[in-house]
């Protein structure tokens, strides 16, 4: 019989692609699986600690084993700005809006590079593990491509001539931050099966 896992997120998506890298060893249920229907404070200035304050929230209310994610881009010549507040950067959560305020800070500078970096909480039987993800590459100029979302228009891979946004979702998928993290977090948990 396989484990109960909680995925904190409201992402369907995300949770069939997990639910299929871990059938048969682990039940991967999402916050609405669980009727968690909360939002769960992201009140720490990391991305692990925003991770893992989602990932004990489930734990603590639930009783149940979870693994949450937080991600973001970051800037070096904005001092890694926007970092834990990529979603809201602007002062409000729009894509658009976002992207352009770093855009006009990015305004006449000649250093472009950027990455993005996801962290993964996992909480089991009461212990704590950390997974890490990056991807670096330059910022453009101006937004290229329709697909994806956030920040994609603009960042550009080490290596591609495309940005996330003009890939296919399944080529991003291959290579980006939230996949290299994701990737870790699977193979410890096969690993870890008894």
């Amino acid at each position: 019989m396989s484990r109960q896992l909680v995925f904190a997120t409201n992402n369907q998506y995300k949770t069939d692609e997990v639910r299929t890298l871990l059938a048969g060893q682990y039940e991967v249920l999402n916050l609405s699986d669980i009727g968690c229907t909360a939002d769960i404070p992201e009140t720490a200035d990391t991305f692990a600690g925003n991770a893992e304050l989602k990932s004990s929230f489930v734990v603590e209310k639930y009783g149940l084993d979870c693994f949450a994610d937080d991600s973001g881009l970051e800037v070096e010549a904005l001092d890694n700005e926007p970092g834990i507040y990529s979603a809201r950067y602007s002062g409000e959560r729009g894509d658009a809006a976002n992207m352009q305020l770093v855009l006009q800070k990015m305004e006449g500078r000649e250093n472009r590079k950027a990455r993005f970096r996801t962290v993964i909480s996992l909480i089991r039987d009461r212990r704590k593990f950390l997974f890490e993800g990056i991807i670096s590459g330059t910022l453009r100029e101006r937004p290229a491509g329709t697909n994806g979302f956030g920040y994609d228009p603009v960042f550009q891979p080490d290596g591609y001539t495309q940005t996330f946004a003009e890939m296919s979702l399944e080529e991003k998928n291959k290579i980006s931050h939230r996949a290299i993290a994701m990737q870790k977090l699977i193979d410890f948990l096969r690993e870890e099966v008894v």
